[in-house]
């Protein structure tokens, strides 16, 4: 049978035909199916933007639903469940993520990220750690180190604290000195109260050594000797405090003091005392010479301070002695501080939206609204 070249030439053009309605139809179809998608995504976000949170995560279920394949939008409606507290359907979304086998690279770190954010802010500490951890080497390294440190502030793991900080610190992102010496405290603290002598104070060298000039090892490695019937050794390092941290010496005053009663060196802890507070007056520093001077010869010293610094902690430490040991112009000093503190307190507070002044407005000028303040004052905190 021969063959009609004849259908041949009627049949090519006619395949060709087919062939490109079908790829025009399929073209059509995705180009609708992408604008369809795009316009699911803005309405979402038109939402969003008008704080319509409820109807933005159904707009954005809807376009996930029509292109699942999107990650944007996986992201944000993840991102939307979490700020709403809805931290299920939040993980649920970023784990489906970081199940796709054709997500990149850096799209399945952010993912690995969200996730790591929804478990810390659902209390899944376990494993928020471990989602943490699984960032290590990515380019969110230092986030996922810095939220481990946090993590373990928060759980008082403080050996893996000290840990993560030192890694931090050697990346170059910033001084973690503090925080190391810091966490070391927490651990001779630890030990001292477990009867681990030698722990504590391995800890406290470290604390030490991390941040020679932090106040807090001072401060404990001072106590530790006093508690060890060592007060000269006490004053040395409560000496050092001193004269590099005074705010931070106030913490022990009171044992400094002791100290010098117990070691017999009371003049040179009285000097050492007097020259501090008078480069910072504080209460703290009259209640460590009254110790020394006892407390009849501190009134006259009390009572300078409370005329020049009318606080109520002075008026306190005043009040606590007989008034007939006070001096003659002690209760005009005593008055003037109760004044001066109690001025602040007394205020007018509007009903209507909170906002408090030291005088009285018939209108309010926080929210305007009139006869909102009621005549009476409010004098606590």
């Amino acid at each position: 049978m021969d063959f009609d070249f004849q259908w041949l030439l009627i049949g090519l053009p006619v395949a060709f035909a087919l062939g490109w309605m079908a790829s025009s139809f399929d073209l059509r179809q995705l180009k609708r199916e992408r604008q369809d998608s795009p316009r699911a995504y803005y309405k979402g976000l038109n939402l969003l933007l008008n704080e319509q949170q409820d109807k933005a995560i159904d707009a954005f279920i809807e376009a996930v639903q029509n292109d699942p394949d999107t990650t944007e939008l996986h992201f944000a409606l993840g991102n939307l469940f979490r700020r709403r507290g809805e931290f299920e359907r939040a993980v649920r979304v970023h784990q489906h993520l970081l199940g796709r086998a054709d997500l990149k690279a850096g799209d399945r770190d952010r993912a690995q990220l969200a996730l790591a954010q929804d478990f810390m802010k659902a209390g899944l500490f376990d494993r928020a750690e471990a989602a943490w951890h699984a960032l290590e080497g990515t380019p969110f390294d230092g986030e996922a180190r810095l939220a481990l440190l946090s993590l373990y502030e928060r759980s008082r793991d403080w050996r893996r604290a000290v840990e993560v900080a030192r890694v931090l610190d050697r990346a170059g992102g910033g001084s973690f000195a503090s925080r190391i010496a810091h966490y070391e405290c927490e651990i001779a603290e630890e030990a001292e109260a477990q009867g681990r002598t030698e722990d504590a104070e391995a800890a406290l060298q470290r604390a030490r050594k991390a941040a020679p000039s932090a106040p807090r090892p001072l401060a404990l490695t001072g106590q530790r000797f006093l508690r060890q019937a060592q007060p000269a050794l006490a004053l040395a390092a409560w000496d050092t405090l001193r004269e590099r941290h005074p705010a931070a010496f106030l913490l022990v005053a009171g044992d400094y003091a002791a100290a010098a009663a117990g070691s017999g060196a009371v003049d040179a802890a009285r000097a050492a005392l007097e020259s501090t507070f008078a480069q910072l007056p504080a209460v703290e520093l009259l209640q460590a010479l009254g110790r020394l001077d006892g407390e009849a010869n501190g009134l006259p010293r009390l009572l300078t301070h409370l005329q020049h610094n009318p606080t109520l902690s002075a008026a306190l430490l005043m009040l606590e002695e007989p008034p007939e040991r006070w001096p003659s112009d002690a209760w005009p000093a005593l008055r003037a501080a109760v004044a001066h503190a109690a001025k602040p307190l007394q205020r007018y507070r509007c009903a209507a939206c909170g906002f408090e002044a030291q005088h009285y407005f018939w209108q309010c000028p926080g929210c305007l609204n009139w006869d909102s303040y009621p005549p009476q004052r409010i004098d606590a905190l």
